[in-house]
């Protein structure tokens, strides 16, 4: 009789591309589309500049793990982070950053999608950020600002307006309409 084995860290080592350990499984994570990858590079860009002016921590992008111990959970993998712990080696990052953002990929929505960014919300504050982003550029609030002192009631950025990450990063702030590819002007 063959007997079931949770993954580990050690076996997501050997995943190729993002993935998480949830629920003592390898979850792979999808490829995003070109709108999704430029709000992300926008994202991480202005946190990279902010923190290079001398302010603390890592700006750092979807292909970093963040190794946590939760009952079931033991690896994010956010789209943009900013971490404020060691790192001395070339594993995974040991702790939750202190910013998790996640952009919405298209399987982000409906019911069932819901219900999984509002656990792995919960599950952020729970090892420790202090601030999620939930980025939705589908929709008229563009960035949901969740807090972990207050986590159910968002602050809600929309286009022409600047969003922030208090009290993660304070001091730091980003255009909302910077999120979204510019025209392409045909000549």
């Amino acid at each position: 009789m063959r007997t079931k084995t949770e993954a580990t860290i050690e076996d997501l080592y050997a995943v190729e591309g993002q993935a998480e350990l949830v629920n003592g499984k390898i979850v792979p994570l999808p490829s995003h589309t070109w709108p999704v990858a430029i709000a992300i590079g926008e994202i991480l860009y202005s946190l990279h500049e902010f923190v290079d002016r001398g302010k603390r921590g890592y700006a750092l992008g979807s292909t970093v793990a963040y190794v946590i111990d939760l009952p079931h959970r033991k690896a994010f993998c956010p789209d943009v982070a900013l971490y404020t712990g060691d790192i001395m080696s070339m594993k995974f990052l040991e702790g939750a950053p202190i910013l998790a953002v996640e952009v919405r990929d298209p399987d982000d929505y409906g019911q069932a999608a819901e219900v999984r960014i509002s656990a792995k919300r919960v599950d952020y504050f729970a090892a420790g950020t202090l601030v999620v982003w939930d980025v939705d550029l589908l929709s008229d609030d563009v960035v949901r600002v969740y807090r972990m002192e207050n986590p159910d009631e968002p602050t809600i950025y929309r286009r022409g307006q600047v969003a922030e990450a208090e009290p993660a990063v304070p001091g730091w702030t980003m255009p909302v309409d910077s999120l979204f590819p510019q025209a392409i002007e045909k000549g």
